[in-house]
């Protein structure tokens, strides 16, 4: 481009990819019955999620308004609470509830991240337009809105790292809550688009805070933060209190593409349907990040040949994904709950221990055991370059570890490998039985007596399920 063309005021047509976002999320009709049944699961999994972080203060302080007396009565509910807020900020509290113990779902890609943290959004602004605006909203109609919020995050993160240019995978939930959120509200494409623009002009946050030596628990509010001002760029666009900015990815210089992303431009593997719905991967057994899952399973096996030995352990053998290496292979101190849920040689040391990796385990007081870090300093990481390939490759979306132990005496355990941990889509069978029992124990442990076992009798029926008002739905999460 010359230097006149870029000081031409006229304005170009929108970049591609913002009208191909508005074009699916308006004309698109999700007809896959894997979809809507994986989601159904996905929701029940997240407000789980969102119902066992309760227990924990370091979440429940974020929550309720963001100043005394901002409470409004008939406004969006906080599950598990008594708070009534504007949708902006319910959508902070709820996706940092279903974010917090790092337990929801799911997808690994060039880019990593968490699909159902759109939720926060999703559910914020579905219960605002029912109880506020008298809007008849389905359960189903969540469903759908949620399948292209995961879809739109999800294709995405198919080829675009944005960790590799130091951005937080936050930004693509920003990017899909709000796509849906300005079409819940009422929008067309054209104010889809605006909205669009504003969240890429936003730019994004950075990973300081995933990675050592700054991890904190920042990284557990950041999807509630991408979910209020989600609703933000969708509330502005749609009263037109915003005019949009249509070269926001491609302006020369002053772009995303320029400023954030090196120059490139974004590619995509394939068009928006319902495919990352049908694949997502459910963290069911552990509250660990994903690169993990399958290298717990195989401590938990070699729990038993390890628990009486560990002053006789020599070295630990991990092997990983190059994506694992890159994110959770940490030495030396760790600081904090954050700091350890995203530790591979934590991850690894508690089971071999314990014999489970649970949300308490990443507390000070099981932190302080001497046998997880004598455990941690003789742990080897490696690459297993044929991890990393299944990892990308399409067919498979594999997150495979391997795990083995050596003792002193020369002698070794079996060397344990697992492909895909019991979330994968191909281990649905197994792992759905999995999920509604953590559901179940979370709603019991959170909920008033009775409402755990109507909420499961009303996730066996998906006819009455999907046909029950949101409003109704989210009633049994009342406090």
């Amino acid at each position: 481009m010359s230097h006149s063309d870029q000081r031409s005021a006229i304005r170009p047509a929108p970049d591609a990819p913002m009208v191909a976002i508005a074009d699916y999320v308006v004309d698109t009709q999700i007809e896959s019955d894997e979809a809507y049944d994986t989601a159904r699961y996905m929701l029940l999994d997240s407000l789980a999620c969102a119902m066992l972080a309760m227990k924990f203060e370091g979440c429940t302080k974020h929550l309720g308004p963001l100043v005394p007396g901002g409470e409004i009565a008939g406004g969006a509910r906080v599950p598990g609470t008594g708070f009534e807020l504007d949708p902006a900020q319910a959508a902070f509290n709820i996706g940092t509830q279903v974010r917090w113990l790092d337990f929801n779902d799911t997808w690994l890609a060039a880019e990593w991240g968490h699909p159902s943290d759109n939720l926060g959004t999703i559910l914020a602004v579905a219960d605002w337009l029912s109880r506020k605006e008298g809007k008849a909203i389905t359960v189903r109609d969540i469903l759908t809105w949620a399948i292209k919020a995961h879809e739109i995050q999800g294709v995405y993160a198919l080829q675009n790292s944005f960790n590799r240019v130091g951005l937080d995978h936050v930004i693509l939930v920003r990017l899909a809550s709000t796509a849906v959120a300005t079409a819940m509200l009422g929008g067309g494409k054209e104010e889809i688009v605006t909205a669009v623009s504003h969240s890429w002009i936003d730019n994004g946050v950075l990973r300081t805070y995933r990675h050592a030596p700054n991890t904190g628990p920042r990284k557990s509010w950041a999807a509630g933060d991408a979910c209020r001002r989600a609703v933000i760029h969708a509330i502005n666009a749609v009263r037109k209190q915003v005019v949009g900015y249509p070269s926001a990815l491609s302006a020369k210089t002053w772009g995303f593409y320029d400023v954030a992303f090196k120059g490139k431009s974004f590619e995509f593997e394939r068009p928006f349907g319902s495919y990352v719905m049908e694949n997502v991967l459910f963290k069911i057994s552990f509250p660990a990040e994903f690169h993990a899952q399958t290298a717990v399973e195989c401590a938990m096996e070699l729990h038993d040949q390890v628990q009486g030995r560990i002053s006789e352990v020599e070295r630990i053998v991990i092997e990983t994904q190059e994506a694992g290496v890159r994110i959770i292979d940490k030495t030396g101190p760790l600081a904090n709950y954050a700091d350890r849920d995203h530790c591979l040689q934590y991850m690894v040391a508690v089971p071999l221990v314990f014999g489970r990796l649970t949300a308490a385990d990443y507390n000070d007081d099981i932190a302080a055991d001497p046998r997880i870090d004598a455990l941690r300093g003789v742990m080897e990481v490696r690459e297993n370059p044929q991890f990393t390939k299944d990892y990308f490759d399409p067919n498979k979306r594999y997150i495979g570890n391997a795990v083995q132990v050596f003792f002193k005496d020369g002698t070794s355990t079996d060397r344990i490998s697992i492909d895909y941990p019991i979330g994968h889509r191909k281990r649905r069978d197994e792992g759905i039985p999995v999920l509604l029992a953590k559901a179940l124990a979370a709603f019991e442990a959170q909920l008033p007596a009775g409402k755990a076992e109507e909420l499961m009798a009303l996730a066996a029926d998906p006819g009455r399920m999907d046909s029950m008002a949101i409003s109704d739905f989210l009633g049994y999460f009342e406090a």
